[in-house]
């Protein structure tokens, strides 16, 4: 699949980039072409936005750079220059009956993490376990009793050896009525604020920095990225993205797997 190729170039100054699924190859992989265009992206005004489900400290770890705004957590944690933009936390009392309700669960092979502002905690410590939540938490503290954690709880995010959507998703359904329950990946389901969203992180840079939607490109594959396709004109969905997710999509760019988001912003911005 080629990338599209528009008429005119679009003015944009403001793009927002899934990682899973997006950015990321199968591999976990950012592919060498997008370090170049980084730079040719500073240096005409534009400003990438990664936004994730990821943690901070993993994003920032990942791109080192200060001048990028990071949306981390799936909306609930916005920084950049290392200093918080906004923060959309989730309550402790729910917090703390999720975690119980996964210990609960009977049937299912879950994992629980506490995301914190300071730090992600866990008190599963199997290899299994911690190979799927590691990549993702580059500060990751064990600890015996989830429930007794002193931080400020941005989300809880609950890895499903099966499929999320037959197992932690209709368990944690219930919570959905007060807070927001997503289905952020095959395995994995985050209870956050009922506020928190991509996209009302990315409303909020636009209102910041003072660009509409339509100088707004973004690129998303999965559930947890639809409020940020909604809030940009220049909208993508991968190609290997979630059927339903084409329908908040504008454009289509290439899968994840053939470096679509780089090949995808060179084609529409000419460069």
């Amino acid at each position: 699949m080629q990338p599209p190729v528009f008429d005119t170039v679009p003015d944009i100054r403001l793009i927002a980039v899934d990682m899973d699924g997006s950015l990321l190859d199968d591999e976990k992989r950012i592919h060498d072409d997008f370090w170049p265009l980084l730079d040719q992206l500073a240096g005409r005004g534009i400003l990438l936005c990664p936004a994730s489900g990821r943690q901070y400290a993993t994003l920032r770890r990942q791109f080192a750079r200060d001048e990028l705004v990071y949306i981390a957590e799936n909306g609930s944690y916005v920084v950049q220059h290392d200093e918080e933009i906004s923060a959309d936390p989730l309550d402790l009392g729910t917090a703390r009956r999720v975690v119980e309700t996964v210990r609960a669960a009977d049937g299912l092979d879950l994992g629980t993490v506490l995301c914190g502002k300071r730090s992600a905690y866990v008190e599963r410590t199997d290899d299994a376990f911690l190979d799927q939540a590691r990549p993702y938490y580059a500060r990751l503290e064990t600890v015996d009793d989830l429930t007794a954690v002193d931080d400020e709880v941005l989300k809880v995010a609950v890895y499903d050896f099966g499929m999320a959507t037959d197992g932690a998703g209709p368990l944690l359904e219930p919570f959905g009525g007060d807070d927001r329950v997503l289905v952020s990946g095959k395995h994995w389901v985050d209870v956050m604020s009922p506020t928190a969203d991509k996209g009302h992180a990315l409303r909020a840079v636009q209102e910041s920095l003072g660009i509409t939607p339509e100088q707004t490109m973004a690129f998303g594959d999965y559930f947890n990225d639809v409020g940020m396709l909604d809030a940009a004109y220049y909208s993508f969905a991968m190609d290997n993205a979630h059927p339903d997710i084409r329908a908040h999509a504008r454009f289509v760019a290439p899968p994840n797997t053939a470096n679509g988001v780089v090949r995808t912003i060179t084609s529409v911005l000419g460069l």
